[in-house]
């Protein structure tokens, strides 16, 4: 298996989808150069009637991406940055989230919003949203949230076959990661979360780029005797609810860590879900590795110190054993 950037898995990811289904197209600011990589070439695939810019109006755009699904294609739309899913919220949420419940399943709307998302590296406030936790209430979006370049392109290709709308965030902080990607069109079934590494005395939920920094704080953990299991969901909507609890009863405590702020992030369900189910196997309370709930600053050094980072999941599994 070659060894690539996240970027050029979802670049294989959407030239193989494209060739497998004629009805799949790509839309987007930029998409024909492509700002990192991830659409790069695929005009001189697929050509201009397949892959196409867009003008800078995101509303505009994913308004005539839910219409083109409702008609039978499959869009694609790159919105370059999660932030600008605020300014289609009515389009998402309105639209795209409940046509095929309000036409009693006579619409399906197999469209993607492809996005990077979280901090890059002071981007500053408006370009480092992460908006996972108000997709996940949404109910009627689905939420891919992939951590390696395999998982990327595997996820990728089963949300373009969905029938339903599915937000795919590719989170900034991984888009330069490398890792071994399958050849093939071989898709990840959403909602199959992975543990990326096995433990016997804390379960740790990473999402994104939480991932490899749970992974960091695992074995820095494991240097002092602590074996901490890491999960992936890798899909937020759906969620793979079992494989969670299965942890999380076997080992009696669950750390959280959640890229996004910390009031009513997708930490705050997990966690809640987490009590609901396995209460009776909790040996202490859940605990949230999250962002601060302020603005992503500008500042890279107070943007370090508001969101997550290895040292924070270590510091909180140590304090976690610490007080159990």
């Amino acid at each position: 298996m070659p060894s690539i950037y996240m970027a050029n898995a979802i670049q294989a990811a959407l030239a193989e989808a494209m060739a497998e289904d004629p009805s799949v197209i790509v839309l987007g600011e930029d998409v024909e150069l492509s700002t990192i990589g991830a659409t790069k070439g695929l005009i001189d695939k697929f050509g201009a009637n397949r892959v196409r810019n867009s003008p800078i109006s995101e509303a505009t755009v994913v308004g005539s991406c839910v219409g083109a699904a409702a008609c039978g294609l499959r869009p694609v739309m790159d919105l370059m940055f999660s932030s600008f899913l605020y300014i289609a919220l009515d389009q998402v949420a309105n639209q795209a989230a409940r046509l095929r419940y309000m036409s009693g399943g006579q619409v399906s709307l197999p469209l993607v919003l492809f996005a990077g998302t979280g901090p890059s590296g002071s981007a500053a406030a408006q370009h480092s949203e992460n908006p996972h936790p108000l997709l996940m209430s949404l109910s009627g979006v689905k939420v891919v949230f992939p951590s390696t370049p395999a998982d990327a392109k595997g996820l990728l290709l089963a949300s373009i076959r969905d029938p339903d709308p599915v937000v795919f965030l590719l989170d900034l902080m991984l888009a330069g990661s490398r890792g071994e990607v399958p050849d093939g069109a071989e898709a990840i079934p959403l909602g199959q979360g992975v543990i990326r590494r096995p433990g016997t005395d804390l379960t740790v939920v990473a999402i994104g780029s939480a991932v490899p920094q749970a992974l960091t704080a695992a074995t820095e953990l494991a240097h002092a005797g602590v074996s901490a299991e890491v999960i992936d969901p890798r899909t937020l909507v759906p969620c793979d609810w079992p494989l969670i609890f299965d942890s999380v009863r076997r080992t009696g405590r669950l750390v959280i860590a959640d890229p996004a702020r910390r009031t009513c992030g997708a930490a705050a369900e997990i966690a809640a879900r987490a009590m609901e189910s396995c209460w009776s196997s909790l040996r202490t309370a859940p605990v949230r590795v999250s962002w601060e709930d302020v603005p992503i600053p500008f500042s890279p050094v107070l943007e370090q110190a508001v969101t997550v980072s290895s040292a924070k999941i270590r510091a909180a599994a140590a304090a976690m054993l610490g007080a159990s």
